[in-house]
């Protein structure tokens, strides 16, 4: 399969589960993990009509970001250092990885420099898994709060990764409580606007991540291989 093939087959999967879980397709993006490909298969996916374009290290996107850049809505998935802040506000569109007060303090000081605003999905390890970043589900409304104020950083949504399991249908728990997180962020008005976005599901796991309620889909392995 080509690259065309493997977009038309994900898409198409996302619409039976959309199907499924009564659901508008409409209402998800595919962001393309184009990390580990080149500048050229970076391109033609913005050729087949993905606008949303995820990279994890500033240092691997910047020919991409430098060529590409303005034909595409660019996204920060990747565990982000408040050293690396400079390197990602003003280029980037959303950053997925919110997860310390440090962070954001850090982003919010430098989009103001740069009089720009930054969406941002805050990172909750709702697994508990040690080897994942994240705010704990019970620490999630004191750091909303805690970053409330902050003018130049907007909070898109939250995120969250599952584990990688044989059976996709064992993620369903992490996704259905990050969909009930948003929920009860919302119902508590811990911020002065509705959040709205879902950032989860990647490609093991996509499907069951639209049936609990997922906006974004990050995609790798399966539009580009593996």
């Amino acid at each position: 399969m080509d690259l065309q093939d493997r977009l038309t087959a994900a898409r198409h999967r996302i619409q039976e589960a959309c199907r499924r879980s009564g659901r508008n397709p409409e209402e998800l993006r595919i962001i393309a993990i184009t990390k580990y490909t080149t500048l050229e298969v970076t391109e033609r996916i913005l050729q087949l009509g993905v606008s949303d374009i995820g990279e994890s290290r500033w240092q691997d996107a910047r020919t991409k970001w430098q060529t590409l850049g303005a034909l595409g809505t660019w996204h920060f998935i990747g565990h982000l250092q408040t050293n690396k802040v400079k390197d990602v506000v003003g280029k980037f569109d959303y950053i997925h990885s919110l997860d310390r007060l440090s962070l954001a303090e850090e982003i919010e000081k430098k989009a103001a420099a740069l009089q720009t605003a930054v969406n941002c999905f805050i990172q909750v390890n709702v697994s508990g898994e040690q080897t994942k970043q994240g705010v704990p589900p019970e620490g999630l409304f004191t750091f909303a709060g805690q970053i409330a104020g902050m003018e130049h950083l907007r909070i898109a949504g939250l995120m969250t990764m599952a584990p990688h399991e044989a059976d996709p249908e064992a993620t369903r728990p992490v996704f259905k409580r990050l969909r009930e997180l948003r929920g009860e962020l919302n119902a508590r008005s811990v911020l002065k606007y509705e959040v709205t976005g879902l950032s989860m599901g990647m490609s093991n796991d996509f499907e069951v991540a639209v049936e609990e309620g997922a906006t974004w889909l990050r995609l790798g392995s399966v539009l580009f291989g593996s």
